[in-house]
């Protein structure tokens, strides 16, 4: 398998131009049941397993399951903002310095999947209430100088959920023999 196929096992994120309601619906969904779908892959995983990793160079499964926490909380947040004010400028974070924090390298998945269940539960409250004028509301990500709609970043954290269940699988497939 290429380095590359490794990285994106699912393939780079690429927003339709046209975000149909059942595209929108489905992207609430994915997200909605992320942390039930990652408690699920990770249920009684050793010390052991954790430490795996999905590709060369990559995070190991406990760095995963930590990022998403951290992640997904910069997510809820950046829809709050973008919610409330006009077009924010957001804070990027170095997530692979973050990855590398002792609480991205805690041998205890526990409270980042409850983190995870906590925030998507608040998320996808927001989401289902939101109304198509506020899927339109924008935040600035300074990194790419661009504004994103919510209803793209919908997409794109959908997206990130599946992706990083993917890494998860994966090294799970390969025992860490990378």
């Amino acid at each position: 398998m290429e380095l590359d196929q490794l990285k994106y096992p699912i393939g780079q994120f690429n927003c339709p131009e046209i975000i149909t309601e059942d595209i929108l619906n489905n992207w609430i969904s994915e997200i909605q049941h992320f942390p039930e779908q990652i408690v699920a892959v990770t249920d009684g995983l050793s010390k052991e397993e954790l430490h795996w990793k999905y590709r060369p160079y990559g995070w190991n499964i406990k760095q995963v399951v930590h990022h998403c926490a951290d992640s997904h909380s910069n997510a809820l947040i950046r829809f709050k903002l973008a919610l409330t004010e006009n077009n924010p400028t957001i804070k990027p974070y170095a997530e692979d310095v973050w990855a590398e924090l002792i609480d991205g390298t805690d041998d205890d998945i526990s409270y980042s999947l409850l983190i995870l269940k906590g925030l998507h539960h608040k998320w996808h409250l927001l989401m289902v209430n939101m109304d198509e004028k506020d899927w339109e509301k924008t935040y600035f990500h300074p990194e790419s100088n661009k504004s994103f709609t919510l209803k793209s970043v919908a997409g794109l954290y959908a997206w990130h959920c599946n992706h990083h269940l993917a890494h998860i699988k994966q090294a799970l497939l390969h025992k860490n023999n990378f």
